[in-house]
């Protein structure tokens, strides 16, 4: 499997969706994978490969936002993420190697760091488990 292919305009809040709110460091577009950078407060795009600076949970970008400007975060709950993504009901998605990019964890490869995004939940959404091992993939 490969990377999700996320339209930002499919990317929607559910009833449930939690959200954290901030600045963002670059562009950020909705469906793509972000973590906090804690000496920044800045919101940037999580990279599997960039294993030394994402040590946060990563979240899913709801809005569209420039650098510097405000942004918002899924970091819990559920989120629909369209029909051109249709996540897969059942299957573990993780923050991927490309910055941003939302992926299967069948795609995990070596020195990714191992970083859950939530699971392929009913019509085309991703229930939403953030969670930052600290390990990286041998």
């Amino acid at each position: 499997m490969a990377a999700l292919t996320i339209t930002a305009g499919q990317v929607l809040p559910t009833a449930d969706t939690q959200f954290a709110y901030g600045t963002a460091a670059v562009a950020l577009t909705p469906g793509q994978s972000a973590y906090l950078d804690t000496t920044t407060s800045t919101w940037k795009l999580f990279d599997a490969n960039d294993t030394a600076a994402n040590t946060q949970p990563p979240a899913v970008v709801m809005t569209t936002s420039g650098a510097s400007q405000p942004v918002t975060v899924a970091v819990g709950g559920s989120i629909t993420l369209g029909a051109g993504a249709a996540p897969t009901l059942g299957i573990l998605y993780i923050a991927g190697a490309t910055p941003g990019d939302i992926a299967p964890a069948s795609d995990l490869g070596s020195n990714w760091r191992t970083t859950l995004l939530g699971v392929g939940g009913a019509t085309n959404t991703l229930v939403l488990k953030p969670w930052n091992s600290g390990q990286t993939k041998a």
